[in-house]
């Protein structure tokens, strides 16, 4: 069973769990989003005493919190007990990546864009602190995140999650042919 555990799942497994997810919370009457959690976190620690959109009753949007919560734990024991030990990436993504100047292409994220090192070069600061503003403030002019408007605004047939999620592919594509070149030559 741990080895099943180990392996990547199969869209035909992850879809159908991710599907359940929805439904669960249609049934519950909740909408999923994680960006929500930053407006529970304010309205918990009285920023609704302050600003208009703060000032609700967040106990009811507890929930969500313990689910972020979860996805950090969850994550943090993935990665230190179910952790497959190799990656398994495309040749051709390898050297699509090698041809822009990223060099290694071990792990699941490029220790030349994501280690402790990088974070105090001119490209970290570029990568962690305008890519986290823009993914920020994109998340709540989009009025809502990337997992909240596709799993839980596309399932409700909503048309603005639907324009959401276009945006969100278009501006993946333009990242990764366009900007992503520019940001590893920094």
């Amino acid at each position: 069973m741990l080895d099943l555990i180990k392996q990547p799942w199969p869209w035909y497994l992850a879809g159908p769990l991710i599907a359940l997810v929805a439904i669960l919370l249609l049934f519950f009457g909740k909408s999923f989003g994680v960006s929500a959690t930053l407006r529970t976190t304010c309205s918990i620690m009285g920023a609704g005493k302050r600003t208009r959109f703060f000032d609700y009753n967040w106990k009811r949007d507890r929930w969500n919190l313990l689910f972020v919560v979860g996805a950090i734990v969850g994550g943090l024991l993935t990665s230190q007990f179910l952790m497959h030990p190799e990656v398994s990436i495309s040749p051709s993504t390898v050297q699509d990546l090698q041809s822009i100047g990223l060099k290694d292409t071990t792990g699941f994220l490029p220790a030349e864009l994501f280690s402790i090192n990088s974070i105090f070069s001119l490209r970290g600061l570029v990568v962690f602190i305008a890519g986290g503003f823009l993914i920020g403030f994109g998340a709540r002019y989009a009025g809502g995140c990337t997992s909240g408007h596709a799993i839980s605004g596309l399932s409700n047939l909503q048309i603005p999650s639907l324009i959401a999620v276009i945006g969100f592919f278009i501006g993946g594509l333009l990242m990764t042919h366009v900007l992503l070149p520019y940001i590893i030559q920094l």
